[in-house]
């Protein structure tokens, strides 16, 4: 009986001998992913967010736009990361995408003013003053106290040739913030377009006792003084010798209308830098500046 059984188990197919369980199945080798838990994946999305922050400070907006955008990969639904990885971009001047990601951080949190103030910021640079106007108003709607927002009200209210308003939303900007020279400055630009001349000069008086190295201001200033009183010549050379060193690029006529200078403090320029004293600093200047035509244009 024992070599019959043994001769009926040897004439099993191997199937049949698994199914006796005469040879222990084979077990298959399953590799082992680990999956991260929603927590730790939003820990590491605030992690590479806060990482590209950093390289945003030290001005490598490439870099930070690139983390950024694994940010809002792992944070999808987090608008800070939309806002974040907007701000690279804007600075990286890839304008046309950072709206796409201004746009989705304001679909996700439209009550957060900055995101509308960034928006209005952004239409600003891309001269469409009076979208503008409609965005950066909203923001203030939610946020009344943001000195940036009302500066860049009164810059698109300048562009759409209204200056009282231009005027009042730069005032307000300075009232907020003691120290916005930017702010002040532009309010000088406003008054002696207004024809309001000796306000102008205290209002850049009053900038220069903030920064003394603004160039933008004291070239202004210097035009007003030349303008105003012959006896003002040799302040005016002087500061008009600092503003060119500091920054060449004012010596153009088309660089003053890119910062908002209007007609007339342009053509008060034009005449200043006419003068035989400052040839040796117009010549030092065309020689240094970029971007722009050598001669000097006249308004």
């Amino acid at each position: 009986m024992g070599q019959r059984r043994w001769q009926l188990l040897t004439s099993l197919p191997i199937a049949g001998l698994l199914l006796l369980g005469s040879i222990p199945p084979a077990r298959a080798l399953v590799p082992y992913v680990y999956l991260p838990q929603t927590k730790e994946l939003e820990a590491a999305g605030l992690g590479i967010a806060q990482a590209a922050a950093r390289l945003l400070r030290l001005g490598q907006p490439e870099d930070a736009a690139r983390l950024a955008e694994l940010s809002v990969r792992l944070l999808p639904d987090d608008p800070r990361s939309w806002v974040l990885l907007a701000e690279s971009l804007l600075r990286s001047n890839n304008s046309s995408r950072a709206l796409v990601a201004l746009d989705r951080a304001k679909q996700l949190d439209p009550t957060n003013a900055g995101i509308w103030f960034a928006e209005g910021s952004l239409a600003l640079r891309n001269g469409k003053p009076s979208e503008a106007l409609d965005l950066l108003r909203r923001g203030l709607q939610l946020d009344g106290r943001n000195s940036g927002a009302y500066f860049d009200l009164g810059n698109a209210n300048l562009l759409l040739t209204r200056p009282k308003e231009a005027l009042a939303a730069f005032e307000k900007a300075s009232a907020l913030r003691s120290d916005f020279w930017e702010a002040v400055n532009n309010q000088g630009l406003v008054l002696f377009e207004m024809d309001r001349p000796k306000e102008a000069i205290e209002r850049w008086r009053k900038v220069l006792k903030i920064k003394s190295d603004a160039a933008e201001t004291s070239l202004a200033l210097a035009a007003a003084l030349f303008e105003s009183n012959s006896q003002n010549r040799s302040e005016a050379l002087k500061l008009a010798e600092n503003a060119l060193n500091e920054d060449p690029n004012y010596v153009h006529d088309a660089y003053q209308k890119e910062q908002l200078w209007g007609v007339k403090l342009r053509a008060a320029t034009g005449r200043l830098l006419a003068l035989p004293e400052l040839k040796p600093s117009i010549e030092r200047a065309s020689a240094n500046a970029s971007g722009h035509d050598k001669d000097i244009e006249t308004p």
